[in-house]
Formats: structure tokens, sequence, C-alpha cells
């Protein structure tokens, strides 16, 4: 049975404050709305089929982008034109990538030969066209061939591939999302747009297509959703938003939380709620304490928060604690579902049904 109210949900729980959300997603659709770039929200932050439906439903979209293909098969009953905005190359995920391709538009990234090959030989083997984009590493070191010539390179392999169709180039800067200062966040973000859209002009050179030149996250959303020539932006954590997004200085609100239950009281100085890292991860650092001034989570064990209060405070036990989190995508992968709530009332129960990585 659906728990009527916040202090009957079952903790620890995910919960998400519904009209905090709608804000959050109608703010970046309006930023979207006024430019030539568009917004493809990345649905690995929060892995519900709810909430991928609230972000197309305000516009400026081109479509999602996700993590995984499971990612994908969670939202591709909706969404007629995917990103998988991730290197695939074993031979049962392009397999369900080139399925997914049969009724949409599905894109996926490549950085290597091999990758290539894969797709091109699961989109035959399904007799459709698979969509791909060049992957570039523009400063993040992580996957990515290097701008310029070999991603020309390797953009010839793909153009020339059959089974497969070049859409295009992406490049995350993901190294540059972090940065609390605000210029040198632009700095550094437009040296990896420039890597990004110099090398598709590269491509359009050399007579390769390359409609698409996609990038972006929550912490450049506005500056590289402004360079000239990029042509969509992957932002994600902006919908519910964590403490690092928040120290980065994005304008979006706190919108999702994890609810625990005050379980012990053992010090005047110390409670313990029953939210600990299998809840809520600690990656980034240890969550915040919401609505308690004063009040730090000094520890995260398996099953508990550790959090310091200040003299005289009023916590008791069976008393609820908002934690806010530190990273938004692995706090929701611990969860199976989204408790939706409008003040006190949960209004609805969202599944997190991307979560995981058994079929991924």
């Amino acid at each position: 049975m659906t728990p009527a109210t916040l202090a009957e949900v079952p903790t620890p729980a995910l919960i998400v404050d519904v009209a905090a959300l709608d804000r959050n997603i109608a703010r970046m659709a309006r930023f979207f709305a006024e430019g030539a770039c568009r917004l493809r929200p990345h649905v690995k932050a929060h892995k519900t089929p709810a909430i991928a439906r609230r972000q197309l439903a305000a516009g400026s979209c081109a479509g999602l982008t996700c993590a995984t293909v499971l990612e994908a098969e969670a939202v591709a009953g909706f969404c007629d034109d995917l990103l998988i905005a991730n290197e695939i190359v074993s031979a049962d995920k392009c397999l369900r990538a080139a399925a997914l391709a049969g009724s949409r538009r599905v894109t996926v990234a490549v950085d290597s030969h091999e990758g290539i090959d894969a797709l091109a030989a699961a989109a035959r083997a399904a007799g459709v066209t698979l969509g791909v984009l060049v992957d570039l590493d523009v400063g993040q070191m992580r996957c990515g061939v290097l701008p310029g010539a070999p991603a020309l390179a390797l953009a010839a392999r793909a153009a020339a591939a059959p089974g497969l169709e070049l859409r295009g180039v992406m490049g995350y800067e993901g190294h540059v999302q972090p940065v609390r200062d605000r210029a040198e966040r632009t700095a550094q973000a437009q040296r990896a747009m420039a890597a990004l859209v110099g090398t598709a002009a590269q491509l359009r050179a050399a007579g390769l297509p390359c409609g698409i030149v996609s990038a972006g996250g929550t912490g450049t959303f506005d500056i590289s959703g402004r360079v000239p020539g990029v042509t969509e932006i992957q932002a994600g954590s902006y919908a519910l938003m964590d403490t690092d997004y928040g120290d980065v200085g994005v304008p979006f609100e706190q919108a999702f939380f994890v609810l625990g239950t005050v379980v012990s009281r053992p010090a005047a100085d110390r409670c313990v709620a029953d939210a600990g890292h299998k809840s809520a991860t600690k990656d980034h650092s240890l969550p915040r304490v919401h609505g308690i001034d004063g009040a730090t989570v000094t520890s995260l064990n398996d099953e508990h928060a550790t959090i310091a209060i200040p003299p005289g405070s009023r916590v008791r036990i069976g008393d609820r604690v908002r934690l806010v989190p530190s990273h938004t995508d692995p706090t929701v992968n611990l969860h199976d579902a989204f408790y939706a709530f409008e003040g006190e009332r949960i209004v609805d129960v969202w599944p997190v049904s991307a979560r995981g990585y058994g079929r991924a």
C-alpha cells in the first residue's frame, strides 16, 4: 500500500519534491528555448521514466541521453530519439541497441575500430541502421579519440561501415563540471568546445556528415550551450541536484533527498539515522542535513548516518531526517523507487526502472 504522507514512508527512502523538480525542468527548458542549441536530458542522473517524461513534456529537447542500453530500453516506449553517450562493444549490448533502432532513431558513441565493427555487425544482423557519434577526448582523459586527425580517421571508418550512419561528434567536458570559479569554468569549457567544434568543421570539410555536435552537463549548460556550433547539451543532474552541483552555483533547486529516521540519540550532541551508505553514496563527500540548523553528518556506515547536532537540539528518536546527497546518479542507483511528494503528502511512487547493472 502506498503511504499517504512522508511520515508513513518506510526509511531509508528516496523522496522527490515534485514542485521543485518541475521548476528545475522548466527553468532548463526555458534556457534552451531561447537559443539554437537543444537540450538532450541525461537519463543516467535519475534512471526514472516518470522524470524523463516530464523533461520531454517541458519542450526544447532533441531527445534523451542514456549511459547504458538498459536506460535506453527503459525510456524507449515514449522517446523516438535516443543517444547512448557511451561506448558499447559487447555483442549482446550492440544487438540490444540495434533492436531499439528498429522503431526509433538510436545513436551510439564510438571511439575505436572495434566499437565501430561491433555496432555495424549488430546493425546488419538486425536489418537496421544505427547512428554513431565519434566521441572526442576534450580534456577529461576518459574515453574518446583525440580531436583533429585521429577523430577524422575514425569518422571516415564509421561513415564507410555498412549498417552505420555517421551523425557527428560528441565531447564531454566532465573535468570542467565541478570547477567552482565561474570565470575559470567558462575558460576551460570554451577551450574544450573549441576542440570539439573545430573537429566538427574538419569532418565537414572532408565531406563527412556532422549534423550533431553534442556536449555539456549541468555545470556548463549555459556556457557550452551558447558556443556557436554546439547543437545539443547532455545535462542531467539539474533536475534533482546534489551538494556538489549546488556548490558549483548552478541555478537549480535541491529537489530530492534521502529520508531517514532517527533510531538512536546516544549523546546530547549526537543522533543516528537509519540512512547509511547503502542508501546514499559518499564518493563526492558526505551528505548534508536538510532542515536542522547546525547539524552535520560525521560518518556513514552501512546502515547508519551519524549526525552531530548543536546544543539544545530537540531531535528525538523517531524523528525524520532529510539528507542531501553529494552525488545524484549513484545515490539514485541504490533505490528501487522515488516517493514523490507535495508538502507532506505522497502523490505518487516512481520506479527507478533503469537502476543497477544486471542488464545494463
